[in-house]
């Protein structure tokens, strides 16, 4: 097979590019409030770009988004050992997750691509030929939205996310720092130094981890917290405050208040991942030849929790023959006034 570009358009001029690499999400053009249309996702000029060292631009995250201690985890008894690739542990599938095979793409119109992958026995450590398939609609109210489904043939442990990276300013030389943030989340998942969940769900109340109300992203990050230590700022799962486990759910909402553009993040799923982009450290040569420095993009990634085959009082990310894994999210994008 060889690496595409898909474009997806709605009636309201907005427009998608996926690569079938890696079911990376390459570009998003939606308005600003003057309804000049701008790119909102951080990313390369290139498909070979892609190809190389670069933090999972757009990518499709798996077999598990996020990481899982030690690269193992136990099922039926058998304890398998994974590709570490995260200090000590596993990252967002090893060292050939998801978002760096080539998927076999289908266009179904002008505004949903279907992307499908197997994923043989072993692959990184995993039990289970893993078929997965990534839809993306881009909907006429300038909403991406991304099924995710998954059936295995032998017991395994699945947790799929997309990971683009946002900058509503549509400028990836400007910092995220003044996006206002809310997320719907009354607790968060403390970590360790290497960023693996304690086990703990602990109270966003009287911490910077509170964004319960929409909060400038920079107003308390440069805090001496250890949390924000660990993370080098913003890296953390936020237990989403669901009323029904499995439907869709208003997970966070981020404005941009100098461009006006608004995005809504809805899901399935009960954790978000909430990345602010610490790493970036203007190694990374982007789109138009802009070097990404440090919180140029924030990460928004709907999930299960890390490391929850660890974790018996996380919900489960066990599959089993004969059940489908399936995660949906919508990103969501419209202008505010003011």
């Amino acid at each position: 097979m060889r690496t595409e570009v898909f474009t997806l358009t709605n009636k309201q001029g907005a427009e998608v590019q996926i690569t079938n690499f890696g079911a990376r999400v390459i570009s998003i053009k939606v308005p600003d409030r003057e309804g000049k249309l701008g790119d909102v996702v951080l990313g390369f000029d290139s498909l070979a770009s892609y190809q190389g060292p670069n933090p999972y631009f757009g990518g499709i995250v798996g077999r598990y988004a996020n990481r899982i201690a030690k690269g193992k985890f136990s099922l039926g008894g058998v304890t398998y050992q994974l590709v570490t690739n995260d200090r000590d542990n596993h990252l967002h599938g090893g060292k050939k997750g998801f978002d760096n095979v080539i998927w076999s793409a289908t266009p179904r119109d002008s505004a949903q691509l279907e992307l499908t992958y197997e994923s043989p026995d072993g692959e990184e450590g995993y039990p289970g030929t893993l078929l997965t398939k990534a839809i993306y609609t881009l909907t006429d109210d300038n909403g991406l939205e991304i099924e995710l489904r998954a059936i295995t043939d032998k017991p395994t442990v699945v947790n799929l996310a997309n990971h683009s990276y946002f900058n509503l300013t549509g400028d990836g030389t400007k910092s995220i720092l003044d996006h206002k943030l809310q997320i719907n989340a009354d607790r968060f998942t403390p970590t360790d130094a290497q960023s693996i969940p304690t086990g703990e769900l602990a109270p966003v109340t009287g911490t910077p981890f509170d964004f319960r109300i929409s909060t400038p992203i920079g107003s308390q990050i440069a805090e001496k917290e250890q949390q924000l230590i660990y993370g080098f700022g913003y890296d953390h799962n936020w237990v989403l405050n669901q009323i029904h486990p499995g439907e869709l759910f208003l997970a966070a909402t981020v404005v941009d208040p100098a461009s006006g553009r608004q995005l809504e993040v809805i899901t399935t799923e009960p954790g978000l991942q909430f990345y602010s982009g610490n790493l970036l450290d203007g190694t990374v040569t982007g789109k138009g030849g802009v070097r990404y420095n440090k919180y140029a993009g924030i990460c928004l990634e709907t999930q299960h929790f890390p490391d929850s085959p660890n974790q018996p009082s996380f919900p489960s990310t066990e599959l089993k023959p004969g059940q489908e894994h399936y995660h949906r999210v919508i990103y969501r994008f419209s202008v505010t006034k003011s």
